[in-house]
């Protein structure tokens, strides 16, 4: 096999980047595309209190381990496994497991800041940010972490008030300036996931 094709997903909370990986997917076939959660790299808390957890600012780059993100997909550029952590938001805890992934012609890493650190843009052969208004982003998150998380509707608000929105205007929106394009998801998905599977398909000749 090749080596595989890389493309980071960068955008707002909310604006859609996993679902938009989850096309690719989808029109590419499973067995040709590797996802890879930004998120998964969240540094585990080690004995935080949990009202220290509770005010753990998640949207900032420190929170992640973005080095191991890096070292990952550069072994997996050279078509070796990596084992994936994961990291369980109920919790905020990373699990004691891993999950094996395996190489595929193409990786999709998606994360608020997949373009915010240098090293990994570099690890990308596609830089996208994904755009949406402030309004629908907050809307999206609240199904989200609601259903998904176990999160009270009270606290969705009050982080994308705290954290979210602040960090959104201080590491997601600039790292839009090294996008090589910037696609619109506001109304319908397929929409806004046509123009990106044209780059990719070009990408993957």
């Amino acid at each position: 096999m090749r080596r595989p094709m890389c493309v980071g997903l960068a955008g707002g909370s909310g604006a859609g980047k996993s679902a938009l990986a989850a096309q690719l997917a989808l029109a590419l076939g499973s067995a040709r595309v590797l996802r890879i959660a930004q998120d998964a790299y969240y540094r585990d808390p080690g004995d935080m209190t949990s009202d220290e957890l509770a005010a753990r600012n998640f949207d900032h780059p420190d929170a992640l381990e973005t080095e191991l993100l890096v070292t990952h997909l550069r072994e997996l550029r050279q078509g070796r496994p990596v084992q994936v952590p994961i990291y369980d938001f109920s919790r905020h805890r990373r699990a004691a497991e891993t999950w094996r992934a395996d190489p595929r012609e193409l990786v999709v890493v998606d994360g608020i800041l997949a373009l915010a650190h240098p090293a990994l843009r570099e690890c990308f052969d596609l830089r996208v940010f994904v755009d949406a208004p402030e309004s629908l982003r907050l809307e999206r998150r609240l199904a989200r972490d609601v259903v998904e998380r176990g999160r009270s509707p009270e606290s969705v608000r009050s982080q994308f008030e705290e954290t979210v929105r602040p960090m959104h205007a201080a590491y997601v929106e600039p790292s839009r300036a090294y996008a090589d394009c910037v696609l619109a998801n506001r109304t319908e998905l397929a929409l806004a996931a046509e123009p990106l599977l044209t780059r990719v398909r070009a990408l993957l000749g």
